[in-house]
């Protein structure tokens, strides 16, 4: 049986219209995450599907000391909150410590689990204990049945408000490669999958102090994704991707987002009117 889960005034599950979840990859500023919001929101509000605006305070798993990080959580939250009231779409937020959890949960609606920690049971059982939604990404290392057990963990908490997300596994060292089995797999727990279309298509330490990747590819895997019927995608939007401060070679760009939406919508009508 597939779960419904509601966030804000959206209802995701693996048999309702695709969400979408996007946003930059991190805060680069407060006029620049505001800017990009509001244009994602005039982008995406034509096509009436569910969008959950994501962002990240701080990137603790960056490559080089020297890259860029974010504003912190203080900083970074309240900036968050404004774009929340100024959208009034639902946010979704990722944590790295479990401290974070609980002051991140008075913002987010949903809270996030990076990949390279999914199996990081105090962090897990911290964003649990917030009640929050809990959006775990499947780690690059990690099977998809393994899923099951960190299902288990945020369950033992009485939480049930779970999403499930692929984001690519490892393929060598510095390449990624989607099993687009692992969406099949993930959807027999019943709760919503989600596809990472963008972080799918990194190239780990490809540009030595910092990840590459090849954007072109996000709308290839996320229209093969989209086609086996799933709760929604996930994907870093960027005004100018090549100026990004993070994850720059991988973020769409506004063009790139609209073709894209344009032709995950259509699939997911099709795949949905026939399940």
């Amino acid at each position: 049986m597939q779960k419904t889960i509601q966030i804000g005034n959206y209802r995701l599950s693996n048999t309702r219209p695709l969400a979408f979840m996007a946003g930059t990859c991190v805060i680069e500023s407060e006029k620049h995450y505001l800017d990009t919001a509001k244009k994602l929101k005039q982008i995406l509000a034509p096509f009436h599907h569910p969008f959950i605006l994501k962002a990240s305070f701080d990137k603790a798993n960056r490559t080089s000391l020297d890259a860029y990080r974010g504003p912190g959580l203080s900083k970074g939250l309240a900036i968050l909150e404004k774009a929340k009231k100024m959208t009034g779409l639902p946010l979704l937020v990722d944590v790295h410590e479990p401290w974070q959890a609980e002051e991140a949960a008075q913002v987010a609606d949903v809270l996030q689990i990076p990949a390279f920690l999914c199996r990081q049971t105090d962090l897990v059982l911290a964003c649990a204990d917030t009640g929050r939604v809990v959006n775990v990404k499947k780690g690059q290392f990690l099977a998809p049945a393994a899923m099951e057990y960190v299902i288990k963990k945020i369950e033992s908490r009485g939480n049930h408000r779970i999403l499930l997300t692929e984001r690519g596994a490892s393929f060598g060292y510095g390449d990624l490669v989607v099993d687009m089995r692992s969406l099949e797999v993930m959807k027999q727990f019943g709760y919503p999958v989600i596809f990472d279309a963008t972080h799918s298509v990194q190239q780990p330490g490809a540009l030595g102090k910092s990840t590459g990747g090849n954007r072109e590819m996000a709308p290839v895997l996320a229209r093969a994704a989209t086609a086996l019927g799933i709760a929604g995608v996930f994907f870093e939007v960027h005004p100018i991707p090549q100026q990004a401060l993070s994850d720059g070679p991988n973020s769409l760009d506004f063009k790139l987002t609209t073709q894209m939406v344009r032709q995950l919508c259509k699939i997911d009508d099709v795949v949905k009117r026939f399940k």
